[in-house]
């Protein structure tokens, strides 16, 4: 388990603790849901924060919201394990050679400059994936703690 730091003003957007705030969210809903089987058949509509995850054709209810926050919550505490992922991995690797090796025949001075474009297109890359993540995390954080009120409510807390 975690534990949960005291975060100062410029680390409230950083990308651990909003990790963070998500894990330590799932884990409250999870230690509060003592009957999982209880939030069958619940509607996710009823709830504003909620009802903004289900998709138009996925009626879906609060059991399976509950078991998609908690897979996520593997997923960032043990790593995506997936066929697709290491398919992509290797396409992406093959590219990046296929890159390399094309970089090796022009001359010096053009491998140079395009390295410091392709390490500002990084760094540019990472800063767009760490703002969306956040902001997802933000969003499934919300959605936990409103998972875990509205199970308190159906039980009678």
């Amino acid at each position: 388990m975690m534990m949960m730091l005291q975060e100062t003003p410029t680390q409230k957007n950083s990308l651990f603790n909003a990790m963070n705030r998500f894990i330590g969210a799932v884990n409250n809903m999870d230690q509060t849901v003592m009957l999982p089987s209880m939030l069958r058949d619940v509607p996710l509509e009823e709830d504003r924060e909620m009802s903004s995850m289900k998709s138009d054709e996925d009626e879906g209810d609060m059991y399976s919201y509950y078991q998609l926050l908690k897979s996520i919550r593997c997923d960032i505490e043990w790593g995506v394990r997936c066929a697709a992922a290491d398919e992509r991995l290797k396409e992406e690797s093959m590219i990046i050679s296929r890159k390399n090796s094309s970089a090796s025949t022009s001359s010096f001075a053009s491998s140079e400059e395009e390295e410091e474009e392709e390490d500002e297109d990084l760094q540019k890359q990472v800063q767009f994936h760490l703002t969306g993540l956040q902001g997802v995390l933000s969003k499934l954080t919300l959605q936990a703690n409103s998972l875990t009120k509205r199970y308190k409510q159906e039980i009678g807390i």
